[in-house]
């Protein structure tokens, strides 16, 4: 069954009814250039009343490693997505710093998607555990609400399991997960009745829709 992963979630009131509806992750945004971005202590607090069987997600963008580091110390995440120009050898490095730490923490790499998928091809990533695939835009990092064309994926190359993103919604999930056969899908605008703030009837329609479709 597809996974789903609710992000850019700003309250524990939102990430608890994510997961009371189903939701396999939540995500929080470390970037504070994102109007979803929510300081690390508030995110502990979070973490804190969270049931042990969610996904915790860390997105960060460009950050140094010491800071995903201590930010996944601090506030007991289990998944760190890198959502920036983050390198192969970041990637590689992360990977020992977190293992060192007697961590093991998932690393999801988020690739942008316009014409083609930018930057460095996914099947360089071989630390990544996940990619995941969201919509170019030129000047917002995530939460666009657009969704880009999914022909564009083709066959991923890299072996690796990959989460969509870019514009899903309740009306659309079940089709992204039909015509792409996703390890999971992520939702924030989407779930959205305000920036940060989610929408209860969208959460729990994505989250039915999610896990009832068919993937081909």
């Amino acid at each position: 069954m597809t996974k789903v992963k609710i992000c850019g979630l700003t309250n524990a009131e939102d990430a608890l009814l994510a997961r009371a509806y189903g939701a396999d992750l939540v995500g929080f945004l470390f970037a504070d250039e994102s109007p979803r971005f929510i300081v690390p202590g508030e995110v502990k607090k979070i973490v804190q009343v969270l049931p042990a069987d969610v996904g915790k997600v860390g997105l960060f963008k460009d950050h140094t490693l010491e800071e995903v580091k201590e930010n996944v110390k601090l506030c007991l995440l289990d998944h760190v997505q890198l959502h920036g120009d983050e390198s192969p050898e970041f990637c590689r490095r992360l990977r020992k710093i977190l293992k060192a730490s007697g961590s093991d923490v998932k690393i999801i790499k988020t690739f942008k998607v316009k014409d083609r998928i930018m930057g460095i091809p996914p099947d360089e990533y071989d630390d990544a555990d996940y990619y995941l695939f969201d919509t170019y835009h030129p000047k917002m990092m995530g939460g666009t609400g657009i969704r880009f064309d999914w022909d564009v994926l083709g066959e991923v190359e890299g072996g690796k399991p990959f989460f969509i993103a870019g514009g899903l919604k309740p009306e659309n999930v079940a089709d992204a997960i039909r015509v792409l056969s996703p390890y999971g899908v992520d939702a924030a605008s989407g779930v959205e009745r305000s920036v940060g703030k989610k929408d209860k009837d969208k959460i729990k329609e994505f989250i039915l829709n999610a896990k009832n479709a068919k993937s081909t």
